[in-house]
């Protein structure tokens, strides 16, 4: 499980990246990698590309920062899950420099990227939709490394100290639930539970909602903020054993065929008469969109239904290999723009460098765009790879095309 938050750097970028790649921090500047830039310039190389910035604004960069919970994750993996994540996000549009820190209780990366797009020159957008799309990016990458993953709903406004106390255990609602599924079992009515939980030491106040307070707790905790299955009523119902789960709420129904309701079973369809009439309905509707289905694929037998099944998840994965290869091409095309632009412009200025009798003069004044110039054509050089690198204008051409190819229209932004 990792925990994401991002906030914009609005001055000092090279003190930013200086914290970031502390070699006390960093085991020694192993665990740094940077993508469109080299990390011990980023900040020369990120102002080139803000000074050519299409959109206004005063952000310099972005610092996004994910943590993991201790004790799950090695150094190694934790960096791999960073560098995946940024080329995700940012879809090797923008420099960055990613860290991986090592130096307290849970491992974290820090990723700071310029605030400008190398490729178009706009700006990235950072609110509360490009946060989501960060965050749920990042627990798809823990899922897929095998580690923990907080369940939308479950955990919502959970603080990271909270959720880690929670899961060893030591929070007090932990201690609670603990006690509560241990009192249930033994107790003959809710009343009985009660004296069973004064009994463990437990505080109690009741009201509209139970409340319970632990011997040394500051708060009460009202029973409800534990989970559905903690309420007055679920309590009660899990001493009687009739306690059933409530159905997650249903989302808003889609045009494919979705999974029908367990009227019988639905604590909602018992108490509503009005409900259980909506989903008899609906249940009639996905049924005949289910037959639909199997009559215009002539499926009678369920390895057929199989056979189509395995059809669709093979042409998904295509699909997905095919997308990713138009991206990871996308991001060579960006990067060769960027170094060619960058090459083009700083070179009359290294060519009076190479000229000029006193060369430390003239770096002194000089010296952002001699950098730039220099790691411009050094990636250059190992792009070419022995060949001939093709012009601006054709590298651009072939942008828009894959652009079209991969988005089905330029992105032309954030």
């Amino acid at each position: 499980m990792a925990v994401t938050k991002i906030h914009p750097i609005k001055t000092t970028l090279n003190k930013a990246i200086d914290y970031i790649c502390n070699p006390d921090k960093t085991d020694n500047q192993i665990l740094i990698s940077s993508y469109g830039c080299s990390y011990q310039t980023a900040d020369i190389e990120f102002g080139f590309t803000l000074s050519k910035a299409r959109d206004k604004g005063d952000n310099l960069g972005h610092h996004l920062i994910q943590s993991f919970a201790p004790g799950e994750v090695s150094y190694e993996e934790a960096h791999r899950i960073g560098k995946e994540l940024a080329d995700k996000v940012l879809g090797g549009r923008y420099e960055y420099v990613l860290t991986t820190h090592i130096d307290k209780g849970h491992i974290h990366n820090h990723i700071i990227f310029c605030a400008v797009d190398f490729a178009t020159h706009r700006k990235y957008v950072s609110n509360k939709k490009s946060y989501y799309q960060i965050r749920n990016e990042s627990d798809r990458l823990c899922k897929e490394h095998g580690l923990s993953v907080v369940t939308p709903g479950q955990d919502k406004g959970k603080k990271y100290a909270e959720w880690d106390a929670e899961r060893k255990g030591t929070s007090w609602k932990a201690k609670l639930k603990a006690l509560i599924d241990a009192a249930i079992p033994k107790a003959k009515d809710f009343d009985d539970f009660l004296r069973l939980m004064e009994a463990a030491g437990y505080e109690i106040k009741r009201g509209k909602f139970v409340s319970f307070r632990a011997p040394g707790q500051e708060r009460f905790t009202r029973s409800k903020t534990l989970g559905e299955a903690y309420t007055v009523e679920a309590i009660t119902e899990r001493i009687a054993g009739t306690y059933r789960a409530k159905p997650k709420a249903l989302r808003q129904e889609k045009a494919g065929i979705s999974m029908l309701i367990d009227i019988q079973n639905s604590i909602k369809a018992a108490e509503s008469k009005g409900y259980e009439q909506w989903a008899k309905i609906r249940n009639l509707k996905q049924a005949a969109k289910t037959l639909n289905f199997l009559t215009e694929h002539d499926i009678s037998e369920y390895e057929q239904l199989q056979a189509v099944l395995d059809e669709v998840h093979t042409e998904s994965e295509n699909t997905a290999a095919t997308l990713k290869g138009l991206e990871n091409r996308l991001s060579d095309i960006s990067l060769l723009m960027k170094n060619i632009s960058a090459y083009q412009q700083t070179k009359a200025v290294y060519v009076q460098y190479k000229k000029a009798k006193n060369k430390e003069k003239f770096l002194r004044g000089n010296e952002n765009s001699i950098i730039i110039h220099e790691a411009a054509a050094k990636t250059l050089q190992a792009a070419k790879n022995g060949g001939k690198l093709p012009n601006f204008k054709t590298l651009h051409t072939e942008y828009e095309r894959e652009q079209r190819r991969t988005f089905g229209k330029g992105k032309g932004g954030d």
